[in-house]
């Protein structure tokens, strides 16, 4: 059945599964990885073992957890860069990388000047775009179009988890490049990448409504704390960008580790903690990070704060010690991120809702910031 949505946001966080099933489709027809479908890569990335990711807001937040895929499966030493610091940094920072730049519209300002630095340091480079004919992926040595369509609202939602999903297929396909992972791995991994359109579509009306409740109860909170570690510490960067941009509220990402050395000043019952909880059974260090964070949590709620988890479905310790609660699908370690933006995204638009912002048009962004 069609649905009216009230904004171009909601909908756009509900066109995600069929954003992600394209992309995977275009990288990995047949659940195999076409090379045609990385054209240049192999040139840009065999035999080099560094990478700079220049990028800005919600980008460089993809560029954050692609800095980990790449690093932990394709060997790579990865710099995610601020795309406007790019141009002054050293030229001696990295012997001879690779450069990535990542951009929605392919017309960011600082991230186009990233990308013609780089090449003019003589560097291979790479684009990830939503633009396939935009001005980054015309002037890259390889263009890593995202098939999201047309994204009208300016916070960042199926663009940002298609970014993501480019960046686990470049991580799979470099690592089997360089010799990392057999083909084997490749291939269930990208089983699991294949059902991620299905789980999320699944989860997503009762993610919106439950989401819904969550953002009306904590809608007077004077500010926010996002919490994560490794991979998951760039999704709390992006949720809480996505409140400051769509709902006009104080929010800040920080690794979950580092919550006691500073920031739990901060911390009150109406200063809610945001805590990433999710975990990969089958990998023992998703597991550990996992237990360090429940017993954060635990900390947390002894000191009064209140808490708004996501959690792995099924998990009912990490789900005991929060106020409120939405569960992902388990999956892989890496895809966790893709699912857990999502509720981040939901209660960001149903925040501003209740602020009464135009959350399409926030007030003094635009969608593509094309001048310095």
């Amino acid at each position: 059945m069609s649905r009216n949505f009230p904004h171009a946001m909601l909908k756009e966080i509900y066109e995600q599964p069929q954003a992600l099933a394209e992309t995977v489709a275009r990288y990995a027809p047949g659940g195999q990885l076409a090379a045609d479908a990385f054209p240049g890569i192999a040139e840009t990335f065999r035999g080099r073992q560094r990478l700079v990711i220049a990028a800005s807001g919600s980008s460089r937040h993809a560029g954050l957890s692609g800095e980990i895929m790449l690093e932990d499966y394709a060997g790579l030493a990865v710099d995610v860069e601020y795309a406007s610091e790019y141009c002054y940094r050293s030229t001696h920072t990295l012997h001879d990388p690779a450069v990535l730049v990542i951009s929605q519209s392919g017309e960011t300002a600082d991230t186009l000047a990233a990308l013609r630095e780089a090449k003019a340091r003589g560097l291979k480079t790479a684009a990830i775009t939503n633009n396939a004919g935009s001005t980054m992926a015309r002037e890259a040595d390889s263009s890593l179009p995202t098939i999201a369509g047309k994204e009208k609202a300016v916070p960042a939602t199926k663009s940002y988890t298609t970014q993501l999903t480019v960046l686990y297929l470049l991580s799979l396909y470099v690592a089997r490049l360089n010799g990392r992972m057999t083909a084997p791995t490749v291939s269930a991994h990208l089983d699991q990448l294949s059902r991620l359109p299905g789980l999320l579509e699944a989860a997503l009306p009762a993610w919106e409504e439950k989401v819904a409740k969550i953002a009306e109860d904590l809608k007077d909170s004077k500010q926010f704390l996002y919490l994560g570690r490794a991979v998951h510490y760039p999704i709390a960067r992006e949720g809480a960008l996505k409140l400051k941009e769509s709902a006009y509220m104080q929010a800040e990402g920080y690794p979950a580790g580092e919550l006691k050395h500073g920031p739990n000043a901060l911390v009150t019952a109406d200063a809610p903690l945001v805590v990433l909880a999710t975990r990969d059974e089958a990998d023992p260090d998703s597991v550990l990070r996992y237990q360090k964070t429940v017993q954060l949590m635990r900390d947390m709620k002894a000191q009064g704060a209140t808490l708004f988890a996501i959690v792995t479905e099924g998990d009912k310790e990490a789900a005991a010690l929060a106020k409120h609660f939405i569960e992902v699908p388990a999956v892989d370690e890496f895809l966790l991120p893709i699912l857990e933006v999502v509720p981040f995204q939901l209660f960001a638009y149903f925040t501003a809702i209740e602020h009464g912002v135009n959350v399409d048009s926030p007030r003094n962004l635009v969608k593509a910031v094309v001048a310095e």
